[in-house]
């Protein structure tokens, strides 16, 4: 680096690669400026001065200064290199790794140049890459541990174990026997546990189990150890070894449930779908008996029995499980007892248990066939237990009768006030809801959780604004909105992109949907640090554990729901293209391609311009509060020019913006139906038939029976069967394909579409949903048969699911799909009287919904917070209008929005 200058001049280039390196970014500049004076063209300095403007933000003028460098200097691997750092630190990494090529033919043995290329290479997964040129920087330093390592990880990621454990092995052997000193047994152990991995992996268990107890000694992290070698001996099936070490495990940690699941497997009484024969529960109650008997004072021990009994064992388990819990106080029962709702017949056992108790409690104030007096606390959280009970059989007028019982009995506890809002809410009045929420987070301002369940039911409720204001209560001061992007608040922007969806502002929902997915993007930058941290502190299996988790990542349910978001946004900008945007479009196409094309270069020059004005407005407003008590000017945040989304729906293609997110979660989310929903949708708008003949085919192997699977079913074939005959060669093509999958979809055999359609109904005649899908398609298929259609769906009813309560029968009508039917009822089917009775017909069934105008919806005496708190402005409990009143002031939100008598004066959803 800088051979071709005179030895003064070379000392300060060095001056400039330390600089760099210690980030004394003034200092370099300075030293690079002096060598510019006297060689202007020195290419190296022009890449390296360019390379300390870029840490200083000034991307252009580093840019130009190291492209003139390079081309001064084509044949300098510091050129190169550079250029390859720049376009690295603008995650631009396929162009970086040109570079680095670039680099390595001028000086194939540089260390440095193969490091930065191999961490590029692991994170963009060119695995064979990786281990090339892992391979090279092994023989060019072999006496570096952390080559072995990295050629031996690179083998792993590149499916070949086999290799890995033999370079992991050629590395042991280049180790003293008394190897490793006090200072490094950690990272020796780490290695040994991650060798054994590879060989459980390779199923080579016999060399994994005679490793283990050969390096026993040298392993650092016992319980890992412990756990590793109970499932390899699991494996080998030597079972009752393996339960040894399981049981000796639970003497740790009693609490752990993977431990319990395994001395199942062990004694070979355990279920992947929880079905037991009559012998294995009897063997199983021996086991958790004695269990219970060595760890009283285990959780797990008592919960794990509840899910495989049955009948009156399982009474009275789960009753010796709820008492002292109830005694206790536990809030979080319900929660834990709530997957036993999904086991036939056991929420009815759990209803007389629960109402036992009460009336014991009441009565005599013990529970039933016991002499001890409770505490007046138990009756207390009984009552919160079954309130929670009959909200989750859908029974709201009881939950809500039991929970108006408790806040009599105790109003101070803020869990009855969180719990009424969530009946109310999957009752359908989320403006109470919030209101409620809202006053159990004004009874504790410091609980971060309450304020963000508070949050979360605002936007349900469509109170955005409200729910930011309380949403920056717990963020740092300043930009407070953008601090919650900052924390990637992703529950956040998700509610709030689906509330302004709802309302029909398409902007601000693609706003917060994209800040989701640039969340994920962030997310897959965050690993780049970490192939070199993992290898330097050997945490290996980790290191392994978060690639794989990062390979995965766009398949978690948030990206999944933001994904989803944007493309419904897209398709409906598509379908109702923005005025602003059409009228543009008219008036670019009546210009000359010319004309058109000065036009958007004027365009563009405008908004750069306002950005720079904006930037630089933005640097003087927060000049002083930028800077640190040292007077280190900190980095400023970026300005934010579209601020409601509106750039984002002034785009020419919403289609083609929508394919991306698909194609997203298609291969992430190809096991979801809506995955496969939105494919079809989005590409028969794009007239793409053979696309939308792929999702129905994805449909119907992932769901037949599916409304949705079916209706896509029924528009496709639909839609083909009146398309004209093919004409053109890809027409022809098309038409044979789907000619010769036709036979195969053993929906259509020797069935025309109204016959499919019938046979759908017939199968699934007590569900709405299915008899709405059904009738919507006989209406597309027989448009006289419109009567027939609605008749059908009026003639729908709401049976009683199997078994019964103890205090009346529990419906399988839900709330949101009585609402989807009114909607398709006013929408495909355009008769506003049909749908009024349906919303009348629904109001009564649900007397709560706001949506449905229920009788109940209106009186403000079933939201009405219990006043026995006083409301008054020393506890922070302000009023609805004097929230209204002070809406920038942060207290005016540590106060609760309380139901007005007249609710249809509020948003609702």
């Amino acid at each position: 680096m800088g051979s071709s200058l005179p030895p003064k001049e070379a000392n300060l280039f060095k001056v400039i690669v330390k600089s760099y390196e210690t980030k004394q970014y003034k200092k370099g500049l300075k030293a690079a400026d002096s060598i510019l004076k006297k060689f202007p063209e020195h290419g190296e300095t022009l890449s390296m001065k360019g390379l300390t403007l870029n840490c200083m933000d000034r991307k252009s003028e580093a840019y130009e200064l190291v492209r003139r460098g390079l081309k001064n200097d084509l044949k300098s691997h510091v050129c190169w290199h550079v250029y390859g750092l720049l376009y690295r630190s603008d995650r631009e990494y396929r162009e970086a790794i040109k570079c680095y090529r670039n680099a390595l033919r001028i000086d194939p043995d540089n260390i440095e140049i193969l490091r930065d290329l191999s961490l590029l290479q692991a994170q963009m997964r060119d695995l064979s890459g990786f281990v090339e040129t892992r391979q090279q920087l092994l023989s060019l330093k072999p006496n570096h541990r952390m080559n072995w390592i990295g050629f031996a990880v690179a083998h792993h990621l590149n499916s070949n174990s086999s290799k890995a454990t033999e370079v992991l092995e050629a590395y042991e052997g280049t180790l003293e026997d008394d190897y490793p000193p006090e200072n490094e047994r950690y990272e020796h152990s780490e290695m040994l546990l991650y060798k054994i991995s590879l060989f459980e992996e390779r199923g080579i268990l016999d060399r994994a189990l005679e490793e283990m107890q050969k390096k026993e000694s040298k392993i650092v992290d016992k319980l890992s150890f412990k756990e590793q070698m109970a499932s390899v001996l699991f494996k080998l099936g030597r079972f009752d070894e393996s339960e040894s070490i399981y049981r000796s495990l639970l003497f740790m940690n009693p609490d752990n449930y993977k431990y319990f699941i395994a001395v199942q497997k062990c004694l070979g009484l355990y279920s992947d779908n929880g079905q037991y024969s009559a012998d294995d529960v009897e063997r199983l109650s021996a086991l958790y008996n004695s269990l219970k008997e060595k760890y009283a004072w285990s959780s797990a021990v008592k919960r794990i029995p509840l899910d495989f009994l049955e009948g009156e064992k399982f009474q009275e388990a789960a009753d010796n499980y709820v008492r002292p819990l109830l005694t206790k106080g536990v809030p979080s029962l319900f929660s834990d007892l709530s997957p036993l709702y999904e086991h036939p017949g056991k929420a009815n056992i759990l209803e007389q248990l629960f109402l036992k108790i009460e009336d014991s409690i009441r009565t005599s104030g013990c529970f039933p066939g016991c002499l001890q007096k409770e505490p007046p606390s138990t009756l207390l959280w009984t009552l919160f237990l079954i309130s929670q009970h009959y909200d989750r059989r859908g029974q709201y007028d009881i939950a809500l009768n039991k929970i108006d019982e408790a806040i009599s009995h105790t109003p101070t506890v803020i869990d009855l006030y969180s719990v009424k809002g969530k009946i109310l809410q999957h009752a359908g009045n989320f403006t109470a809801a919030a209101a409620l929420a809202d006053e159990a987070r004004s009874m504790d301002l410091a609980d971060r959780y309450l304020n963000s369940e508070c949050v979360m039911q605002m936007l349900q409720a469509d109170q955005v604004g409200l729910a930011e204001k309380t949403a920056v209560l717990f963020t740092k001061d300043g930009d407070q909105h953008n601090n919650l992007h900052d924390m990637q608040c992703m529950w956040y922007e998700l509610a709030s992109g689906e509330s302004y969806y709802r309302q029909g502002d398409l902007g601000r929902a693609l706003k917060n949907f994209l800040a989701v997915e640039k969340h994920y993007a962030d997310m897959t930058e965050d690993q780049f640090d970490f192939h070199s941290y993992c290898l330097r502190k050997m945490t290996l299996r980790a290191y392994v554990s978060m690639l794989k988790f990062q390979d995965r990542l766009h398949a978690h349910e948030y990206f999944h729901k933001a994904a989803a978001g944007a493309i419904r946004c897209y398709m409906k900008l598509h379908d109702s293209p923005t005025k602003s945007s059409t009228e543009e479009n008219d008036e670019m196409s009546k210009l000359s391609p010319a004309q058109r094309k000065k036009l958007r270069q004027k365009q563009k020059k405008a908004e750069a311009r306002a950005k720079r004005e904006a930037e630089e407005k933005q640097e003087d407003e927060t000049a002083l509060s930028n800077s640190s008590k040292s007077g280190k000017k900190q980095h400023a945040r970026p300005v934010d020019l579209d601020p409601h989304g509106e750039k984002l729906i002034q785009i020419e293609n919403p289609l083609a913006e929508a394919t991306k997110y698909l194609k997203l979660l298609q291969n992430n989310s190809s096991d979801s139906l809506e995955t496969h929903i939105l494919s079809f949708e989005l590409s028969m708008r794009k007239q793409k038939v053979l696309l939308a003949f792929q999702a129905v085919k994805q449909l119907i192997k992932l769901d037949e029976d599916n409304p949705d699977s079916h209706r896509c079913l029924i528009k496709f074939f639909h839609k083909i069967n009146t398309l004209p005959g093919p004409v053109t060669d890809s027409e022809k093509l098309i038409w044979n394909v789907l000619e010769a999958e036709r036979p195969d979809m053993r929906q259509l055999h020797g069935k025309s579409l109204v016959e499919v359609n019938r046979s759908f109904l017939e199968k699934h005649n007590a569900s709405l949903m299915h008899r709405a899908a059904g009738a919507e398609m006989m209406y597309l298929l027989e448009p006289d048969k419109k009567m027939e259609a609605i008749k059908l769906i009026e003639d729908s009813t709401n049976i009683t699911s199997s078994g019964h309560s103890v205090l009346g029968p529990v419906k399988e009508w839900q709330i949101q799909d009585c609402i989807d039917v009114h909607k398709l009822l006013e929408t495909v089917f355009g008769d506003q009287d049909v749908a009024n009775r349906w919303k009348a017909r629904c109001a009564e069934h649900f007397p709560y919904s706001t949506y449905f105008e229920g009788i109940k919806s209106a009186v403000s005496a079933y939201y009405a917070v219990d006043h026995s708190l006083e409301s008054s402005p020393e506890n922070g409990i302000a009023s609805n209008h004097q929230l209204k009143s002070k809406e920038g002031e942060q207290g005016s939100l540590n106060g609760t929005v309380h139901i007005v008598d007249d609710l249809s004066s509020l948003s609702i959803r």
